[in-house]
């Protein structure tokens, strides 16, 4: 573990960024829940400090809380207030729906997709939310915004079950197999993918009915895509009334990233996932384009975008 934070000491000098990852563990219920969601941060934690993250924790400290809400709240609204890096907030653990309010389960007062979405309203740094838990759909619309990548467990509150979403997720953050454009690193995307596909997988096996069905949100619509609209790391469909697929942002927030991501600097960085979207905006409109306007303009993307990177 030491050389690994000196990795991560060494990684984030190197790129001059703050970034953090707020990791909240709820109430677990049963022991085996608390052990297995314990599994589950520290996969998270090995991850971030590869990625040279700020790792702050909610609800595994050894005194047992009885305001977990409160002191979450509390680091979030001192997370919202710096000015920049990203900021990632992973939930691992329970949920329910009453058919009106989402909430997620906290030792003590329990967290709802309003108080959430309340708290990280100011928040104007990159944002990753995560939200393993159980009936944890309404949290996507709730918290969709342009700049932001929201990701659930499940599709709706009615998904009340044990969502096992979050277990896959945790492990495919850090598997190589799961970097499917082999560039060297496992973005958001990726996990998401690999993590959704061995879900079904273990549905299928046991001979059980699917009760989790996960959703990414990083266009800000709110609506959400589900995994099996995309072919590798692009959406091979689209939703209705003009809406735009989701997934370009996600494969671009990278908790343990490559040496050549490593070597861009923030601005560089910055500027090509610009590029990046543009790009994906303008395969969306080929059609109603004439191919040498289309192609003209694929070509500048791709100049500026190989001119960003130092040369070798």
């Amino acid at each position: 573990m030491l050389g690994l934070l000196l990795c991560a000491l060494a990684v984030r000098a190197q790129s001059n960024e703050d970034r953090t990852l707020v990791l909240i563990i709820g109430a677990p219920g049963e022991p085996e829940f608390a052990e297995l969601f314990s599994v589950w941060a520290d996969l998270w934690k090995q991850a971030a400090v590869k990625g040279a993250l700020r790792v702050r924790v909610i609800g595994q400290d050894a005194a047992a809380s009885t305001d977990d809400r409160t002191r979450l709240l509390n680091v979030l609204a001192e997370e919202v207030s710096r000015p920049a890096g990203e900021l990632w907030l992973v939930f691992i653990g329970h949920g329910t729906y009453d058919g009106h309010a989402a909430k997620f389960n906290l030792r003590g007062p329990d967290l709802s997709a309003e108080d959430l979405a309340a708290a990280l309203k100011p928040c104007r740094r990159p944002l990753v939310v995560i939200q393993c838990g159980s009936a944890s759909g309404p949290f996507l619309p709730a918290l969709s915004a342009p700049g932001r990548v929201i990701i659930t467990a499940t599709r709706s509150g009615y998904e009340v079950n044990f969502a096992r979403f979050g277990g896959y997720l945790a492990r495919a953050i850090g598997d190589p197999a799961a970097d499917l454009d082999h560039d060297g690193q496992v973005s958001l995307l990726e996990a998401f993918l690999l993590a959704a596909r061995q879900v079904d997988q273990f549905y299928r096996e046991q001979g059980r009915l699917m009760t989790e069905h996960a959703l990414l949100d990083d266009n800000g619509d709110g609506l959400g895509t589900p995994p099996e609209w995309f072919h590798g790391v692009r959406a091979v469909k689209t939703p209705e009334k003009g809406k735009s697929a989701d997934g370009v942002r996600a494969h671009q927030m990278i908790l343990a990233r490559g040496q050549s991501e490593q070597e861009l600097s923030p601005e560089a960085r910055a500027r090509r996932d610009q590029l990046e979207q543009a790009l994906s905006a303008l395969r969306a409109r080929k059609a109603e384009m004439k191919e040498d306007e289309y192609y003209s303009q694929i070509e500048k993307i791709m100049v500026e975008t190989a001119r960003l990177y130092p040369d070798k």
